[in-house]
């Protein structure tokens, strides 16, 4: 049937079963939004209008992240695309699944500095797994559906789409294509191999596999690094947690693997690296065989690569060959997606017992935590955890609130922590929140922030209270760049430059002006009241909690420094 460019972005969005769309409108993408209304498209597929196409990125982000499905994002030309770098650079760290949809100026004036024109394929060439400038519609549907089968294969991540607005203008014979024939279709399928090599990931080397089993029988002292990899891999928690649980080993997490293993697992050693736990950082040191599984070793992980496990084989499983001996050297690694991977090990490992191994690792004093009338970070954590059953997605900035809430919020499921651990990014939590509150509406979702983050991108307030998205802010304001202020309190001699922030707005009048509740708490009975009562509410709401401006992340190693040389105990 005949179609103009613009419905065919639709029906194909329909095609891969996109039922949320978060975005922001402007000249070139016109033909687009007014699909919505002119077909009838805004019933099949609801788009949510935010304050800023930065808060649209990231609410497609968490949205994927929390569902597992691909999120969806559209913008404009010019600044409107370019507001998306930062979601895209985001999604791409933390290898999550989105599909950025921009328009550009029309073909003919490409190339000319026309109004609102922007090289966004070249821009963000090196943040995306793939993308495309479509100057022909006869070209568009299949691009757009090796878009979505290039973001959620292999390894996931983003992909971005511009098109020329002639494109969205013009018309072309369109066939509808179910998702489930794609690999089928033949230009499709050509398409699609090209790009991505083979979009089924290899079968791992089943004598990769024979040695690790090998290997576990002649260890003594294993420990299991999980990071955000075997949350990414559709299925693979089961299987993960069946094959620690077979070895019987101590294991630890990067934050991007929060839910892989459930934080109060009697074999869970908590976080390791910068901010790792005493028995996570000390087994990393003592162990005999590292076995990580879908992490890369950052420099928030491995913060001396030449001293990381230096006593330890390590093996690395992952699906991108790329990660293999890139940050840290491995003794042994194995190429495939996590899933299969540990199924494959499971039907090899027979049960392991390494009690006195485990008992030795779980006898580090971890630091005390202090109750003394004072709000502290793990009494907000706690209080979320157990008014929620720890059932909560929680959706962080980045800083010491992420660090604390990493720590003390024993997360139990793949989706449930949503963070920018890759690139950091602060603004991200509450686009991100909305994000898993739109993908996961019978789900508690709060927002951890602290003060410093939440005014960056705080007025998404008002698309929070537009759409009647019930997300629970928790501000953890100790008016300061807290994280910052912690590294100027130690490695800077207390000079605090630039950090302080000691100026509005007031957190609780502003929710108020977005037509939101907004409550304060100074000490743990105030917390409980205000957040027990943000349960009751089907709004969102803002609670600001006073925090002590020296308040640290304990434990804390700088970077370049092996894990075990603590510098805040």
């Amino acid at each position: 049937m005949l179609m103009r460019g613009a419905q065919i972005v639709m029906e194909c969005l329909l095609e891969q079963e996109v039922d949320t769309v978060f975005g922001y409108p402007g000249g070139t993408i016109l033909n687009i939004y007014d699909e919505l209304e002119l077909h009838g498209y805004g019933q099949k597929i609801r788009h949510i209008l935010t304050a800023h196409e930065q808060g649209a990125s990231h609410a497609a982000d968490g949205y994927a992240r929390s569902t597992g499905k691909v999120g969806v994002c559209f913008a404009t030309s010019g600044p409107g695309a370019t507001n998306l770098v930062t979601g895209i650079a985001t999604a791409y760290y933390d290898s999550s699944p989105v599909v950025f949809i921009t328009c550009n100026v029309a073909e003919h004036l490409i190339g000319k500095d026309s109004f609102q024109e922007v090289d966004i394929t070249g821009i963000t060439m090196p943040i995306t797994k793939c993308n495309y400038l479509v100057k022909d519609v006869t070209k568009l549907a299949d691009v757009l559906r090796e878009a979505f089968a290039i973001a959620r294969s292999g390894r996931p991540g983003p992909v971005l789409v511009d098109i020329a607005k002639n494109a969205t203008a013009a018309t072309c014979d369109f066939t509808p294509l179910p998702r489930s024939e794609h690999a089928n279709h033949g230009r499709l399928a050509a398409l699609l191999r090209r790009a991505s090599h083979d979009l089924k990931t290899p079968e791992p080397d089943h004598g990769d596999i024979q040695k690790l089993l090998e290997m576990i029988r002649e260890s003594q002292r294993p420990l299991v690094l999980v990071g955000g990899g075997v949350i990414r891999s559709r299925g693979a928690v089961p299987e993960f947690r069946k094959f620690v649980e077979t070895l019987d080993a101590p294991v630890a997490s990067t934050i991007m693997g929060g839910g892989a293993l459930p934080g109060n697992h009697p074999q869970f050693t908590g976080m390791i690296g910068m901010h790792g736990s005493h028995a996570s950082n000390m087994a990393s040191a003592e162990c005999d065989l590292l076995i990580a599984v879908g992490c890369r070793f950052s420099d928030r992980v491995a913060t001396n690569p030449d001293t990381f496990c230096r006593n330890a084989k390590i093996v690395h499983i992952d699906i991108d060959r790329a990660e293999i001996d890139k940050n840290v050297l491995t003794d042994h690694h194995i190429i495939g997606d996590a899933r299969r991977v540990l199924e494959l090990l499971n039907q090899g490992l027979t049960q392991m017992d390494f009690s006195a191994w485990k008992e030795h690792v779980f006898s580090r004093k971890e630091v005390p935590l202090k109750v003394d009338g004072i709000l502290h970070a793990h009494e907000v954590l706690e209080t979320i955890q157990a008014l929620t059953d720890g059932d909560a997605i929680i959706a962080t900035d980045v800083g010491q609130h992420q660090m604390w809430s990493a720590q003390y919020f024993h997360f139990s499921r793949p989706g449930q922590l949503i963070t920018s651990g890759g690139f950091g990014t602060m603004g991200f939590g509450l686009g991100a929140a909305m994000g898993a509150k739109v993908g996961n509406p019978d789900k508690v979702v709060v927002h951890c922030t602290g003060d410093g983050c939440f005014r960056m991108n705080c007025h998404e307030l008002c698309t929070e209270e537009h759409y009647h998205i019930p997300v629970i802010t928790v501000i953890f304001n100790n008016h300061t760049l807290g994280m910052v202020r912690q590294w100027q309190n130690l490695l800077y001699e207390k000079r605090f430059s630039q950090t302080d922030l000691e100026k509005g707005p007031d957190f609780v009048k502003l929710a108020e002006a977005y037509g939101l509740p907004g409550f304060r708490a100074k000490n743990q009975t105030e917390f409980e009241e205000a957040f027990r009562k943000a349960l009751t509410l089907d709004t969102g709401c803002v609670i600001e909690c006073a925090i002590d401006k020296d308040a640290m992340v304990h434990p804390m190693v700088n970077g370049g420094t092996p894990v075990t040389d603590f510098l805040l105990d």
